[in-house]
Formats: structure tokens, sequence, C-alpha cells
């Protein structure tokens, strides 16, 4: 009788801080932007949340983006953006619709390439280039964090 009293205390006390007292943190999905030393950091990334890679095209200058989404926990590559059809630039048979971009330049839309591994490999490019990430109200300024440094875009969905 008296284990049985002490195991319910037990399971209430345990069921108090689990619900009232807030519990152990439930793990969220995050993109990290990993390196070989710690994470430069990490952007939460909810199912139906864009994250966008942006930078400075290397030889024009112009922008360039590659949007991802975290779709059932998969990053995958939804749309592009790239300024002009410069060399190296543009239209992949098979992969996705060109959309003219309401500011000049175009979307390449409809990809939808999942990233194997969920983790995209990445050379950071120096300030000129401006390597960042923005999602839902953050972002990470890749090129001031880490320029020239070699980086993993890594999606852990939980």
């Amino acid at each position: 009788m008296m284990a049985t009293i002490a195991g319910r205390r037990l399971c209430a006390a345990l069921l108090y801080t689990a619900l009232c007292a807030g519990g152990p943190a439930t793990a969220q999905p995050v993109l990290v932007v990993e390196t070989a030393g710690p994470p430069l950091g990490e952007l939460s990334f909810q199912p139906g949340e864009e994250i966008c890679l942006t930078w400075n095209h290397s030889v024009t200058g112009g922008a360039v983006a590659d949007c991802f989404e975290n779709i059932a926990g998969q990053l995958t590559l939804t749309r592009s953006y790239l300024h002009d059809f410069a060399a190296g630039l543009g239209e992949v048979a098979g992969r996705g619709q060109i959309m003219p971009a309401a500011a000049g330049g175009y979307w390449i839309t409809d990809i939808a390439e999942p990233i194997p591994d969920n983790s995209l490999a990445l050379r950071v490019g120096p300030a000129r280039v401006d390597h960042r990430l923005t999602g839902t109200g953050h972002a990470l300024a890749l090129s001031r964090l880490a320029p020239d440094t070699a980086v993993r875009l890594t999606l852990h969905p939980d």
C-alpha cells in the first residue's frame, strides 16, 4: 500500500513538473549554420516557413537568392531569384517556372528540390558578396560572421 501511495505522489510530482512548471523543453525545427568549430547560429524553421540565402553575385554584384522551405522535415529548395540571364544563370529544363520579378530580374518558382541529407555545403563569401540568411523575423549575416569559411546549412527537423 505504501509503495502505491509513494508511486502516486511521484507520478503527481512528475505530471506537475511537465504540465504546470513548464517541463522539459521540446525540440523545435532549426536550420543550423555548422562549421568545423562551434555553430555560427541557428534560425527557427517551422514547416511552411521560408528561409532565403541571399548574396551579391561575385562577378556582376547583382542580387541572387535561394529560398528553402521545411517540407515535412525535409530541407527543400523551392525558388531562386536571379538578377539577369548572365552566364551560368537562368532556366534549367524541368526545374521550375520562370516568373518576372516586379523590381527586375526573375524568380524561378516551383523548384521543389529536396536537399540531400538536409544539409547544404556553402563557402561563405567576403563582405562584398554579403551572404546572409533571412527568415520570418530573423537573420544571420554570414559574411560578417565567417567570411571565406566553409559552412553547412543543416535542417534539424526536431
